[in-house]
């Protein structure tokens, strides 16, 4: 009997250590009916908005993001632009990268996945179709590579026509379809004494953006893929050259002295009526809410004989890379997900006035018509043309701009500008092999 007891004892202890083990298991792993969470978790998330209201979107999305994930802390390092720039080289370069950083795509963000510091996160887009089906696909597209995906896509910048409705009114203008309806838009504009089209270059970078979208309405997608591809490129196809014509055909519509003309300036012009069209940004309707006038955007358009798909839109999704070395992806991807699923994707809208990738996120109660039509084309497009001067390397789209500047000062001709890019497109490419 007394052995029979000694026995039942044992067990007795047995039993309560296994479920003192299972319950402090459950407590840790902060196991509740069925779920589990990361506790005790740290996961660094680096972005390139310091400034408001972006600042404060993100803020308040760590918060709310707590409220569900009680035991993960999201330390933030941020900086604008350039500095942003030379922070992610530092930081990927360090024994401690962070979890989850910002990148624009195209080749910026290409050069992660090349070097090994972009974790592929196909498996999680595969396996949660409910979140990544929500994202518009023309924006998750720049950031695959190979079949994978390196990238969640948060918000994109889109770059539209945007026109003066009153002078088009006054002189029997519609939105002009085609090249040749185009410049006879622009004929009709100035001969009524206005001038019909703005650039200020001065930042190189605004007349690299009209020779994006030539060039993708122009050149072969299949050819523009390759020669953006800094391993292979060449610059060859005649196209490029009839890409900077066309752009040499509108400087006797534009503005004087563009390259002595800022963004800022260019816009003003517009505000004021002084030019009837302008390239305009999405990231930009804010600032031309007080024009006196109506305008109105429409996409750029057809060029004939062109093998490009005149309904891609130009512009540029940006978001998210997972660091290869993150310790915790599984929380890093969560939070990805949290922030781009339609409610906090609504939020960003509501906060930043800037699009969101989220379908539905852009919604009449949040945005103004005009903002409704330009997501409303961005769905309906297969892909998005990205600014040259990310999708090309560096070696490659800073002698291109410089070299458009100068052709708009009649010091360079197109062929000699595609002579000097296929040049270092050469050093470039034999450098990458």
């Amino acid at each position: 009997m007394k052995k029979l007891i000694n026995v039942c004892v044992m067990l007795t202890i047995v039993l309560l250590l296994i479920s003192g083990c299972s319950s402090s298991h459950s407590e840790q792993t902060g196991a509740k009916n069925g779920e589990t969470k990361n506790e005790g978790v740290t996961i660094t998330l680096l972005h390139r908005w310091p400034n408001e209201p972006f600042k404060g979107y993100f803020d308040e999305a760590i918060k709310e993001f707590k409220k569900t994930h009680p035991n993960v802390n999201i330390n933030v390092i941020s900086a604008i632009n350039d500095d942003y720039k030379q922070k992610i080289n530092v930081q990927l370069a360090g024994n401690t990268p962070p979890d989850i950083f910002f990148t624009w795509v195209g080749e910026y963000g290409n050069k992660f996945v090349r070097e090994g510091k972009a974790l592929d996160i196909t498996k999680y887009v595969e396996d949660d179709k409910a979140w990544s089906d929500q994202i518009i696909p023309s924006t998750l597209k720049p950031f695959t590579v190979d079949n994978k995906v390196y990238g969640v896509p948060v918000l994109m910048d889109v770059r539209m026509m945007a026109y003066n409705k009153e002078i088009f009114k006054k002189l029997g203008l519609q939105e002009p379809k085609t090249w040749d309806e185009f410049i006879t838009v622009l004929k009709a504009i100035k001969k009524s004494g206005i001038t019909p089209l703005g650039l200020g270059n001065k930042e190189p970078w605004n007349g690299g953006l009209y020779i994006t979208t030539l060039n993708q309405r122009i050149v072969d997608p299949a050819v523009l893929a390759k020669d953006y591809n800094r391993a292979s490129g060449e610059f060859t196809d005649p196209g490029y050259v009839e890409a900077l014509n066309k752009l040499k055909q509108l400087v006797p519509y534009m503005n004087e002295h563009p390259n002595a003309l800022s963004r800022e300036e260019e816009r003003s012009l517009f505000v004021n009526g002084q030019i009837a069209i302008m390239p305009l940004h999405t990231i930009e309707f804010p600032y031309v809410k007080d024009a006196k006038f109506e305008w109105g955007t429409f996409n750029f358009p057809k060029i004939a004989g062109g093998k490009g798909d005149p309904s891609v839109i130009t512009g540029a999704p940006e978001g998210f890379m997972v660091s290869k070395e993150s310790k915790h992806p599984d929380v890093a991807v969560e939070f990805l997900k949290f922030i781009t699923s339609k409610e906090m994707a609504t939020k960003w809208v509501e906060t930043t006035s800037v699009i969101s990738t989220t379908k539905g996120a852009v919604n009449t109660d949040n945005s103004t018509p005009l903002m409704n039509k330009v997501i409303q084309d961005v769905e309906k497009a297969n892909d998005m043309a990205i600014w040259i001067d990310t999708a090309l390397d560096g070696k490659i789209f800073n002698p291109y701009l410089a070299g458009i500047q100068e052709m708009l000062n009649k010091k360079k001709t197109p062929e000699e500008l595609m002579s000097e890019i296929q040049k270092t497109a050469k050093e470039t490419r034999e450098s990458a092999n």
